[in-house]
């Protein structure tokens, strides 16, 4: 069985350098109800992912190869708009953050997340990383398709770090 532990982050973008080098991705969602079923292309590849839903900061998770043409076809059954970002990695203290610029809809928001390999893991806040925002069902990509980031107002948390 494949786990994913991971914690979120606002990112402080007066703090964060973007590298010149993202990976420009787009991903829609064909079910969110017992599972998440995600297919994503992310430049020249592409995956179909299924998810069961988190256990505090752990869940299943299962990702497979797909065709590129393929999944273009299963973007256009996504139940909601597909979520588009670009994703940056970093190297923090040895350990790899990924840190996504949300486009269209969710622009204006950027997010890092670090994988763990057990949920007792220590690792290093880099100086741009802000609130925390793992469990915060708001912050997932799946949540994101549907009630994209720009529709929020002034009572998202995370609006004074982008």
């Amino acid at each position: 069985m494949a786990i994913e532990i991971e914690h979120k982050f606002a990112v402080d973008t007066a703090k964060w350098q973007r590298p010149q080098n993202g990976c420009k991705m787009v991903q829609g969602y064909l079910c969110n109800d017992n599972c998440t079923i995600r297919v994503r292309i992310a430049d020249d590849k592409a995956f179909l992912t299924i998810k069961s839903h988190s256990s505090g900061i752990s869940r299943e998770e299962y990702e497979y190869g797909i065709p590129v043409e393929d999944a273009r076809n299963l973007l256009k059954m996504s139940l909601w708009p597909p979520v588009e970002k670009t994703r940056y990695i970093e190297i923090f203290h040895g350990k790899r953050w990924e840190i996504d610029v949300f486009e269209g809809t969710n622009a204006g928001l950027v997010m890092a997340e670090i994988e763990l390999s057990s949920e007792d893991e220590t690792f290093d806040l880099p100086p741009w990383a802000g609130d925390k925002l793992s469990g915060d069902k708001r912050y997932s990509n799946s949540y994101l398709s549907q009630h994209p980031y720009g529709t929020w107002g002034k009572e998202n948390p995370s609006n004074n770090l982008t």
